[in-house]
């Protein structure tokens, strides 16, 4: 899918997305912000409004009280992506996936059916955030022998 469909496509179903990050990722989240409201998605954004010291759990737990998991997205950032992504995955039918190329970005998505893409700001480029986002967004997760494995996750 080129730039362009892939512009199209997201205006046209003007997905919700939730965009959270501490401190450490504060250039990053307002850089993919600018980027992902122009594709014409519906951006709302959760921590720090500069680069001033936010700590990474309550930006995280306030983002999943807004999260509509069945439907919304979600990208979190911080240095490392660890934290975001261990805080995510302790709320209940969340699966939030700490991603460092775009392959992996697919396969949360493809295999693990992930809410969430954890981007470790510190350690990535933003042209590897931008494409590990926009891989994120456009997949579908594939169903099929993958459904029992989100179950087993889930405990069902």
């Amino acid at each position: 899918m080129n730039e362009e469909s892939m512009k199209s496509n997201s205006m046209t179903h003007k997905q919700r997305l939730l965009l959270g990050s501490d401190h450490a990722g504060y250039s990053m989240r307002m850089n993919l912000y600018a980027h992902l409201v122009a594709e014409g998605y519906e951006v709302i954004v959760f921590g720090g409004e500069g680069p001033e010291a936010v700590d990474y759990p309550d930006v995280v737990h306030d983002l999943l009280d807004e999260i509509k998991p069945e439907s919304d997205r979600a990208i979190l950032l911080c240095g490392s992506g660890n934290g975001v992504c261990m805080t995510a995955n302790h709320h209940p039918g969340i699966r939030a996936a700490l991603c460092w190329t775009t392959e992996l970005a697919v396969l949360a998505r493809s295999h693990n059916d992930a809410q969430i893409l954890c981007l470790p700001a510190r350690f990535i480029t933003m042209d590897a955030a931008l494409e590990m986002v926009r891989a994120f967004l456009k997949t579908d997760f594939e169903g099929g022998r993958h459904e029992g494995r989100i179950r087993k996750i889930e405990r069902k």
